[in-house]
């Protein structure tokens, strides 16, 4: 089977599953997958809960965010670039004037009440 390498970048509170040093506020690891792996193929690589992760940007487009994480089955590819914040994690800066969603997400706000976007978020 073949593989390929995924650049996935840890911030806040998820750094510890990317790194063995501790207090550290972000790690990055190349991580080798079979190909064909979705995002859940990568967090089970990472042995990273799901419910642990905040908002998560795949190759700069928005995945997943606190209470909608519509990812886990999205397909990754060589070379893609997985960014993963924590819940505590602010909104990252280079997104002040939006951010591009990826397909599952625009399809999952769309077919939520509240389009997805709340003031608090509960754990289901």
């Amino acid at each position: 089977m073949s593989e390929m390498t995924v650049d996935a970048w840890l911030y806040g509170t998820l750094a510890r599953y990317g790194s063995n040093e501790e207090h550290v506020s972000f790690a990055h690891r190349q991580v080798i997958l079979p190909e064909g792996s979705t995002l859940a193929d990568l967090l089970i690589r990472l042995r990273m809960p799901t419910e642990e992760r905040g908002i998560t940007f795949i190759n700069g487009q928005l995945s997943a965010m606190p209470g909608l994480q519509p990812d886990l089955g999205h397909s990754l590819h060589q070379g893609d670039r997985i960014g993963l914040f924590d819940p505590k994690s602010m909104w990252p800066f280079q997104y002040r004037h939006g951010a591009a969603l990826t397909e599952e997400m625009k399809q999952a706000m769309a077919e939520e009440k509240d389009h997805g976007l709340h003031h608090t978020y509960n754990k289901k």
